[in-house]
This record gives C-alpha cells, sequence and structure tokens, in this order.
C-alpha cells in the first residue's frame, strides 16, 4: 500500500521534502539540474583554451582579450541578479527551460562570428543564459533534496564545474590534431551548444517544478500533484476553515536578505563568492595559458596542462561532498583558503628555486584549495542561507556577486600579467583570498547542520527555520 502525506500546509510539503531520501530517480534529477551547470562552465572555460587562436583572428590587445572574456560575466551577472527575482516569481520549471535555449542561441552565435563586436554581443547573451541557470539550479536542489543530503547535494555544482572544465580540452584535443589551427576557439566556443541540447531535453521529460515553491505560489493541490509524480506516494489534501483561503505570498524583495535576520549571511556570501570568484578567473580560468608560462608555449601544453590541473579541482570537490555535513560550509571555505594561500605564498617566494614540476603541482594544489573550500562554499552557503520565498533571490544575489569577482578577474589577469608578469601578479593576487578568510574568521554564519552537532553561536534558530 503507497504511504499517504496528509498536506495541511506549504509547511508540510518542505517537512516531507526535508525528511525524505528521495527515489531513485533524485541522483538523476539532481544531476539533470545540474547539467546547466555543466554548459555554464564549459562556456566560460571553453574560451580559455581559445584565446591564442582568438586573438590571432582579430588581432585583440590584452585590455580586448579582458574585454571578450568579462563580457560573459557582465550578461552573467545581469542574468543572476535578475533570474534569482525571476526565478521566485515564476518558478524553477520555468526559467531552467529559458535559459538553455538561450545557451544553445548564444553559442552558436558567438562561435560564427565575423568580429569583435557581433562576438562581444553574442558573449554577453551567454552570461546571460548563465546567470539565469544557477540561481535556478541551486534553488531547485535546495529544496529537492533531503535535509541531510541538501548541502552535500547543492556542493556537486562544483564537481560539476570541474568535470566541464576537464571535458573542455578533451573536446578541442582531437580537432586540434585535425588542424582546425585558428578556428580552434569556434569549436570550443560553438560545441557548447550540444550539452545544451541534451540537458534541455532531460530537463523538458524528468524535470518537475519545485514542489515547495509550488505549494507557496501555484497551491496545495498543484504541490500535492508534483509529490505524487517524484516520490509516487498518496497525498490527501486537508483544508481547514482558516486556511480555505490563503493570501498569495508576499514578491520576493532584494531587500529582505539585507535584514537584520539576513544580513550577516549575506555579507558573509558576498564576500565569498566574490573573491573566490576573482581567484579562480585569475588563475583557474586562464590554466591554459599558465599551462604555457610553465611548460612551453606549444598550444598542445595549453590543452593538457588545463586537463591535468583541473583534476585537482575534481579531487577537491570530490573531498568537499564527501566531508560537507562533517564539516559544516564555513569551514570548509576557512580550509581552502588556507590552502589557497599557502599554495599561492609559495609559487610567489619561491618560484626561482624550485623546478617545473614543483610549480605545476603548487599551481594544482591551488585549485584543490579553491574547489574544496571557497570555490563551492560561496553558492552553497547562497542556496542554503534564506527561506524558500526568497532563496532565488539570495541564490541569485550570490551569483551576482560571483559575477563582480569574475569580472574583476578577467581583466585582472590579462592587463596585469601583460604589465608585471606572471609571478608578481600572483603576489598581488594573494589579497584575494586573505581578505576571503579574515571574512570567513569574522563573520560565524553556518548553514549547515553539521554531523557532529556543533553550531555557530549566531545560528540559533531551527534548521527547519533556517532553511524553510
Amino acid at each position: 500500500m503507497k504511504e499517504e502525506l496528509v498536506i495541511r500546509s506549504a509547511r508540510d510539503v518542505s517537512d516531507f521534502v526535508d525528511e525524505h531520501p528521495g527515489m531513485r530517480s533524485t541522483a538523476l534529477i539532481v544531476m539533470i539540474a545540474l547539467g546547466g551547470v555543466f554548459v555554464d562552465a564549459y562556456d566560460f572555460t571553453s574560451l580559455g583554451i581559445g584565446v591564442p587562436t582568438l586573438q590571432r583572428t582579430f588581432g585583440l590587445s590584452p585590455f580586448e582579450v579582458g574585454s571578450v572574456t568579462a563580457m560573459m560575466a557582465i550578461g552573467a551577472f545581469v542574468g543572476a541578479i535578475w533570474g534569482g527575482k525571476a526565478t521566485d516569481k515564476v518558478g524553477r520549471y520555468k526559467m531552467f527551460l529559458v535559459d538553455l535555449v538561450l545557451l544553445v542561441a548564444s553559442a552558436l552565435g558567438a562561435a560564427f562570428s565575423v568580429n569583435l563586436p557581433m562576438l562581444l554581443i553574442f558573449r554577453f547573451l551567454l552570461g546571460l543564459g548563465v546567470g539565469l541557470d544557477f540561481p535556478v539550479a541551486l534553488s531547485f536542489i535546495a529544496e529537492f533534496v533531503s535535509k541531510n543530503r541538501r548541502a552535500a547535494g547543492v556542493n556537486l555544482w562544483q564537481l560539476m564545474w570541474y568535470v566541464a572544465a576537464s571535458c573542455t580540452g578533451l573536446i578541442i584535443l582531437p580537432f586540434y590534431f585535425a588542424g582546425f589551427a585558428d578556428d580552434l576557439w569556434r569549436v570550443a566556443v560553438g560545441f557548447g551548444a550540444v550539452p545544451a541540447l541534451i540537458i534541455l531535453g532531460l530537463r523538458f521529460k524528468y524535470v518537475k517544478e519545485s514542489a515547495p515553491w509550488a505549494a507557496e505560489n501555484l497551491g496545495l493541490d498543484e504541490a500535492a500533484r508534483i509529490l505524487e509524480a517524484t516520490y509516487k506516494i498518496k497525498t490527501r489534501v486537508v483544508r481547514t476553515v482558516s486556511r480555505a483561503v490563503t493570501p498569495p505570498p508576499d514578491e520576493a524583495r532584494f531587500g529582505e536578505i539585507f535584514s537584520s535576520r539576513f544580513l550577516k549571511r549575506t555579507l558573509l556570501v558576498s564576500v565569498i563568492c566574490a573573491t573566490q570568484s576573482m581567484e579562480y578567473f585569475a588563475i583557474g580560468f586562464n590554466l591554459p595559458s599558465i599551462s604555457q608560462t610553465l611548460f612551453g608555449k606549444e598550444f598542445i601544453h595549453a590543452i593538457l596542462g588545463a586537463i591535468a590541473f583541473n583534476m585537482f579541482g575534481i579531487g577537491g570537490a570530490l573531498l568537499g561532498v564527501a566531508v560537507t555535513r562533517k564539516m559544516g560550509s564555513r569551514r570548509m571555505a576557512i580550509a581552502g583558503y588556507l590552502l589557497v594561500l599557502v599554495a599561492l605564498l609559495a609559487l610567489f617566494g619561491l618560484h626561482d628555486s624550485l623546478s617545473v614540476v614543483y610549480r605545476g603541482l603548487l599551481v594544482g594544489l591551488m585549485i584543490l584549495g579553491h574547489s574544496f573550500g571557497p570555490g563551492a562554499q560561496g553558492m552553497t552557503m547562497a542556496a542554503l542561507s534564506y527561506p524558500t520565498r526568497i532563496r532565488g533571490v539570495g541564490t541569485g544575489w550570490g551569483q551576482g556577486m560571483v559575477r563582480v569577482g569574475s569580472i574583476m578577474g578577467f581583466y585582472f589577469f590579462p592587463i596585469l600579467m601583460a604589465s608585471v608578469g606572471f609571478y608578481n601578479m600572483i603576489g598581488l593576487l594573494l589579497l584575494v583570498p586573505a581578505l576571503g578568510l579574515v571574512a570567513a574568521l569574522l563573520i560565524k554564519w553556518e548553514p549547515v547542520d553539521s554531523m557532529d552537532g556543533k553550531r555557530e553561536p549566531e545560528h540559533s534558530e531551527s534548521v527547519v527555520e533556517g532553511l524553510l
């Protein structure tokens, strides 16, 4: 006999999702939701491999290279800020489909660009789609996975990012050997439409609306229908007299995440998202160029080096998923910042006395620390720190701060490296993780209910109230 769930309020829907371990299809749906992150990461990192050939195609200066890469981040900033609010207003499912359609069209447009202005326009639109996808994907997972697995489920986005970044090099490699030469950047950028189309089809077939969001915005009957289809249970909606007429929920407002209740967590989310993004897009995005600096100017070194370095990111992300509930998000961010600082400081101070192998290992250690700690935890905190009604707004704000950092990182690396050199740029970059570390030490907010039961003093509200 099927389990029956009695639903009297939206809280009953959220409580059921919190406590229910999910079905066999849960992991599949989470991966489909994160498929947009795969496309996002591919679109962002693909141009990193193609930068040398792109420069030759259009004769770009370092500032123009920064503009091409930063234009996508500018579009992502607009998409994140607007998309987070739209996600709370129209729902997760509709946004899931809209952003991927935009990603397919803009990836193809960028690949066939005939001049710099055309490329900038399509890179902006590509960024817009990326910015729309992050808030909806992480909001959906936070409302779909049970409480005990929620933080680890959200943290999977970082693993998906580095898998995509590694795939970029693997996809480009056969085209390199096939002699595509100056058209490699077009192949790299345009191929992003392929996974986007696949994920679009999978989302259309398998993904449904978030049940907690539906309960608050579409009514209990629709939420019940979603739960029955997703969890294969029977539901019964019971309406009391006091709940017969339920006023519509207040529209999500950005100002609410800066209210006294949410201010601390919003500040921490903002600093971690911005600093991790700046350190990643100054180093991680430019792994192909860094590989050529370390191992040789041949283009094959750019591809193989980027793949090797991204393996460290995959390792750090896997470790992060495994220990999320044990350590908690804030402590993982602190540990990651420390690893990044150690790696960058050693690279800056000791590079003259280190062999190429050790310098490469230090870059890998930086990527590992980043993916384990702040790289994942900024957006994980953003997804878990706000109730359902404003989760899209909070996640969108976090993604907006990520794009502020990425814009700075995109310009920071090519221009500063051209003027002061690679290792001096590393020395200046040390200020970024140091700022993030100080913020994580001072602002004691922890959204993850750790297995050891230890909670930060500020986190006095119940887990259910804090997350829902």
